[in-house]
C-alpha cells in the first residue's frame, strides 16, 4: 500500500469533483492501494479561509468534512512532536505555516505530497501531481 499526504487543496478538488485536479492525482486518489493521508492543518486552513470569507463549501464545515473524510476512506494524520521538530529545520522556501507543516509530515512520514504546489519540489520529498 502506498501512503500519500494531501494538500488541502487536492483534497477539496477532489471532494468537489473539480476539473483543476490532475488525472494523474485523481487516479491516485480513486487507487484503492492508496492510503490516503490528510492533515489536520487542511481542515484548520480550510475553517480559517470560510472565516475570512475566501472560501464557501456547499454545506456545513462540520459535515462537510466528516462526510468526505468517511466517504473517501482518509487517514486524519496527527500532529505529532516530531512533525512541529521537522518544521523547526525546514529552510524558509516557502513561509505558509500550513504547507510547512505538511511539508513536515510528509518528510517525517516519508510519504510523497499530491500538490499541484510546484514549490514543494524544493523541498526533498516527493511531488505527485
Amino acid at each position: 500500500m502506498s501512503r500519500v499526504l494531501l494538500d488541502t487543496h487536492a483534497f477539496l478538488w477532489f471532494a468537489l469533483n473539480d476539473s483543476r485536479l490532475s488525472a494523474t492525482a485523481r487516479d491516485c486518489m480513486k487507487d484503492s492501494a492508496s492510503e490516503l493521508l490528510f492533515s489536520p492543518a487542511s481542515y484548520w486552513e480550510i475553517a480559517i479561509k470560510i472565516s475570512i470569507g475566501k472560501y464557501r463549501l456547499p454545506e456545513d464545515f462540520v459535515n462537510f468534512m466528516r462526510d468526505q473524510i468517511e466517504q473517501n476512506e482518509l487517514t486524519v494524520l496527527p500532529i505529532t512532536i516530531a512533525h512541529a521538530a521537522a518544521v523547526s529545520s525546514l529552510p524558509f522556501h516557502h513561509r505558509d505555516p500550513f504547507d510547512r507543516l505538511l511539508i513536515a509530515q510528509a518528510t517525517v512520514e516519508d510519504a510523497p505530497l499530491l500538490s499541484s504546489d510546484g514549490v514543494f519540489d524544493k523541498y526533498p520529498i516527493p511531488r505527485i501531481w
